[in-house]
């Protein structure tokens, strides 16, 4: 398996567990939605979405359509991180240090960027 497939595949995984997170957890991640949202709503939307990128990156043919939304997500979610942040709202009941939580949201760059090479084909030589 080659090296973009081999990332998509991992991504695949992170999501789909993060999408089922979403609904085994969905109080604690309706913590970090900024209000005056719908947090529980938008927590299992995003939880179904999660699970549906995975499924698209899997496939060959929709790795590439489904990295391009996927990474319009991750610029979609990066309020809930920074309110996350200002907030110090604990993970799984632990406080977490303020320059992790910023470290998080820092990541989110880095991700997309990932989620957008290993969803695009090689260059092909010639």
């Amino acid at each position: 398996m080659r090296g973009r497939r081999r990332v998509a595949f991992a991504l695949a995984a992170f999501f789909a567990a993060a999408g089922v997170l979403h609904f085994a957890a969905t109080a604690a991640f309706a913590r970090i939605v900024p209000p005056p949202l719908p947090g529980e709503l938008l927590v299992r939307l995003t939880g179904v979405l999660e699970l549906l990128f995975a499924a698209g990156l899997l496939a060959e043919r929709t790795r590439r359509a489904t990295g391009t939304l996927l990474a319009l997500y991750c610029l979609a979610v990066v309020p809930a991180n920074i309110y996350m942040a200002l907030e110090e709202i604990p993970v799984a009941g632990v406080t977490l240090p303020a320059w992790l939580l910023w470290l998080r949201v820092a990541l989110q760059l880095p991700l997309i960027a990932l989620i957008l090479w290993a969803s695009r084909p090689p260059r092909r030589a010639g």
